[in-house]
């Protein structure tokens, strides 16, 4: 790929704040783009992952946005146009992983996690609509995972959240291509990033073939690619990056 292959495009990163999502804010900046940080809560972070960015001669805003909710999700998309220019690329990232018992499962629970990860995709991307299909260059990158491929205990609603999330993107891609709208998912594998909580209990039976956990940089290199010209013949595939610990 070129130096700056995404130069002139504008990319919004949803949950950009921190680990993964601010790895590929990053990323989508090195390569040109002006990208639209964001998190639902911590705008301080948002912030700083933008100040990042202009740091080094790139374009950026930051801002939050519970993007479950509809206005919300809408509100975030026209920020980004209205203060970036236009939207090219979505990179639908942000989503909400904590760990309960089937048992103890409740609907708010189920609702919450959905909301945050299926949901919002699904707003975040339907709001960007009209901006990808004016940019001829459009993509849209789903954040899938590991565990919505192998099942996990203790994690239904996170698992089926993502699982919605590989069947969107085929949706999608069928639909969108007539506009030259690349629509694909990316499924990290063990990531070294920061938890709030403690680490989920099946990480600990889980060791990928090439020993180590992934580094964010790595997932955010395989999204850099994916938005880019490289990439405009793949669309509709859950592209995994785990270390060779799931094959598919």
């Amino acid at each position: 790929m070129s130096d700056k292959e995404l130069t002139g495009s504008v990319a919004l990163v949803t949950g950009s704040a921190r680990n993964i999502g601010r790895a590929i804010a990053l990323a989508l900046a090195d390569a040109g783009a002006a990208v639209m940080v964001t998190g639902r809560q911590a705008l301080a972070d948002a912030e700083a992952v933008a100040s990042e960015i202009e740091r080094t001669g790139g374009r950026a805003a930051a801002m939050t946005a519970d993007i479950g909710d509809p206005d919300a999700a809408s509100a975030l998309v026209a920020t980004t146009v209205a203060r970036l220019g236009r939207l090219d690329i979505v990179v639908n990232n942000a989503s909400v992983r904590r760990e309960v018992d089937f048992a103890e499962l409740d609907y708010a629970e189920w609702r919450a996690v959905l909301a945050s990860t299926l949901d919002g995709a699904y707003l975040c991307s339907r709001a960007a609509l009209p901006h990808l299909i004016a940019s001829g260059r459009g993509a849209v990158v789903n954040i899938g995972g590991l565990s919505s491929h192998t099942g996990a205990p203790k994690r239904a609603h996170v698992i089926a959240a993502k699982a919605g999330l590989a069947g969107l993107t085929r949706a999608l891609a069928h639909e969108l291509a007539p506009h030259g709208i690349t629509v694909n998912c990316v499924a990290p594998g063990l990531i070294d990033t920061t938890r709030a909580g403690p680490e989920p209990a099946h990480h600990q039976k889980l060791a990928a073939p090439m020993g180590r956990k992934g580094r964010p940089e790595e997932v955010a290199a395989l999204v850099r690619f994916l938005c880019g010209p490289g990439a405009r013949y793949i669309t509709g595939q859950t592209v995994h990056a785990n270390g060779g610990l799931y094959m598919d």
